[in-house]
């Protein structure tokens, strides 16, 4: 059985991918609410996936949710997944070293706070490893490994091998701000805002021509959308301060969004109107 801390649109994810491979999982989030909401998302979740073949043949394993962190206690596993935010992140990491025994795999889903920065807050760093999903987690077949400079190999081989049991991909890569995809993504996304906001081209043709002219899969702002304009928002800032590229700080535009509300798909209007809030 593997934990899983966070049941937004990231642990949810998460969830339905360990499930729809016949992993066991515990999915915690202090607010029942949210718990409950998320059970019904991973169900859609292992509908859609399987409908679009990204499951093997099985039957998917059992989902428990909880509200009391103690239920991770015998987990072989634990994956935090909550808000991009480091001191909520080193919080919850520092709570789990007292729950679950030592050497027990711990895996932030970080999309760029260094791993060092986090392993500052749990017992052994050694036991740390960062693992960048990306959403949605069940259709995207590779995963960004991340080995801090303290590391562990047990922790490390760990993580692959439960990838690998995931039928995901994984690159490991050194510890670093925004690590790679975040690191060249991000930017790419805030500057294509700022082509919107300065009137050059609509949403809608910046992506046009970013798949038809470059072969980007999607498009950035339709990408923006999905990631979650508040999460980029948050991620454009902690890439900046940690960098010290201030262009890399979120653009007027993408920050007027966040404020009014339009977060992306979650919501139902982003860069692109989606006509009702979407689970």
């Amino acid at each position: 059985m593997i934990a899983i801390f966070g049941a937004g649109t990231m642990g949810s994810g998460i969830a339905a991918l360990a499930l729809g491979h016949g992993v066991p999982v515990t999915l915690v989030d202090l607010d029942r609410s949210v718990v409950d909401d998320a059970a019904t998302r991973v169900r859609g979740h292992l509908r859609h996936g399987a409908l679009m073949g990204s499951f093997p043949d099985v039957e998917p394993a059992g989902l428990t949710t909880a509200t009391d962190p103690s239920a991770a206690a015998g987990a072989e596993l634990v994956v935090e997944a909550i808000t991009e935010d480091e001191r909520a992140k080193a919080a919850l990491l520092a709570q789990l070293c007292g729950i679950v025994p030592p050497g027990t795999p711990l895996v932030s889903n970080t999309s760029g706070i260094p791993i060092d920065e986090l392993a500052e807050a749990v017992t052994d760093p050694a036991d740390l490893v960062g693992v960048h999903f990306m959403n949605p987690t069940w259709l995207i077949g590779t995963a960004e490994v991340v080995r801090g400079g303290r590391t562990g190999a047990h922790a490390l081989d760990a993580v692959l091998a439960l990838l690998d049991r995931l039928g995901r991909r994984s690159v490991v890569v050194r510890d670093a701000p925004g690590f790679v995809t975040s690191r060249l993504l991000h930017p790419m996304i805030n500057d294509a805002a700022r082509i919107v906001q300065e009137g050059t081209a609509t949403a809608e043709q910046v992506d046009e021509l970013m798949r038809g002219c470059l072969g980007h899969p999607t498009g950035p702002l339709l990408t923006a959308d999905l990631i979650g304009l508040d999460n980029l928002a948050d991620a454009l800032r902690a890439l900046a301060d940690r960098t010290g590229i201030a262009s890399h700080a979120p653009c007027e535009l993408l920050l007027a969004k966040v404020a009014a509300g339009h977060l992306g798909r979650k919501s139902g209007q982003g860069f692109y109107d989606y006509g009702k809030v979407l689970s």
